[in-house]
């Protein structure tokens, strides 16, 4: 019995097989067949603007693909119907296409604040999620990752503005090209404390609002920026390639990726947009604004703790006053 229920699956294999070579087998069993992406990261590209109904298009990045062309199905998380996307022979390492299009309208009970794409393969891979909270909030109860210590300020900034500036760069590098981001110590209101993280946790560390823009200065704009005196005595915290030590009412030295960043180089830099557009003690930036379509600070914020879950305080130490 065993033996002929065995061999009775051999042979249904070899059919499964030989129909799926020949096509015979329907596209959702085809895309099932195999695990053909190793890895899917997802970004946001705002197409308008960041006030409610926000449009979002959802970039996905696919890793591991084998050669020639194929098709892979793929659906938002929660959605009933399979997508197909079609890859052509010629793809690079990483394949890129626009997977969906989506408008949050707001509303008191919305619950558009989430994006998760899932493929329709063997392992149910999943990409990344993504958040932005300006036309929605989440339920009652819902944690977004895990501080592994109390992440604080500092009377500058310190450690919570440096994580929020890696965020705030996380969320709109891969489309954007940003190298650096900078984060106003004003946006960043109250320490997160260790452990789950909550919404209002979330909320109260920096509330949502502002869009996360990009602007390509100069370094000798860039200096001239982080130089410039602030009435409350704050400085601009940047993520984590960009340190500065800051003397005298000038930039006296300044390192991006650990190389001296010279007076020509062109720096794209992210921040939100009321940082740039020069709010709170701060001049306008110059340069020109490359890049409008980030999420706002807040879901950068959640979208970074979910994706590095447990996060740890960074050192507090990428700018040096004298």
């Amino acid at each position: 019995m065993g033996s002929s229920t065995s061999a009775g699956r051999r042979i249904g294999a070899l059919v499964a097989v030989v129909a799926l070579a020949l096509g015979l087998l329907p596209a959702g069993a085809r895309a099932a067949a195999t695990n053909v992406v190793s890895r899917l990261d997802i970004a946001f590209e705002r197409t308008t603007a960041s006030k409610c109904p926000v449009t979002f298009d959802v970039h996905g990045y696919f890793e591991g693909l084998p050669k020639g062309a194929q098709t892979i199905e793929y659906r938002l998380v929660g959605a009933q119907e399979w997508k197909t996307l079609a890859v052509p022979a010629e793809h690079g390492i990483v394949h890129r296409a626009v997977l969906e299009t989506i408008t949050w309208e707001w509303a008191p009970d919305s619950r558009d604040y989430a994006v998760q794409i899932e493929l329709n393969q063997p392992d149910g891979l999943r990409s990344n999620t993504l958040y932005s909270f300006a036309c929605g909030t989440p339920p009652s109860g819902e944690t977004f990752g895990v501080a592994a210590e109390d992440i604080t300020r500092t009377a500058s900034g310190g450690p919570l503005a440096e994580l929020a500036a890696d965020a705030q760069l996380a969320s709109v590098r891969a489309r954007s090209g940003a190298q650096v981001a900078l984060v106003n110590r004003y946006d960043v209101k109250m320490d997160l404390p260790a452990g789950p993280v909550s919404f209002e946790e979330l909320w109260n560390a920096q509330p949502a609002g502002p869009a996360v823009n990009v602007q390509t200065m100069t370094g000798g704009q860039l200096r001239k920026l982080l130089a410039t005196p602030n009435p409350a005595g704050w400085v601009l915290t940047p993520s984590a390639g960009l340190r500065y030590t800051r003397g005298g009412g000038k930039v006296l030295s300044m390192t991006l990726d650990g190389a001296p960043v010279t007076a020509s180089q062109e720096i794209r830099v992210a921040g939100a947009w009321s940082l740039i557009a020069g709010f709170d003690g701060w001049p306008r930036w110059e340069g020109t604004t490359t890049y409008r379509s980030g999420p706002d600070d807040t879901g950068a914020l959640a979208t970074y703790l979910v994706a590095h879950s447990p996060v740890s305080a960074p050192p507090g130490d990428r700018v040096t006053v004298r």
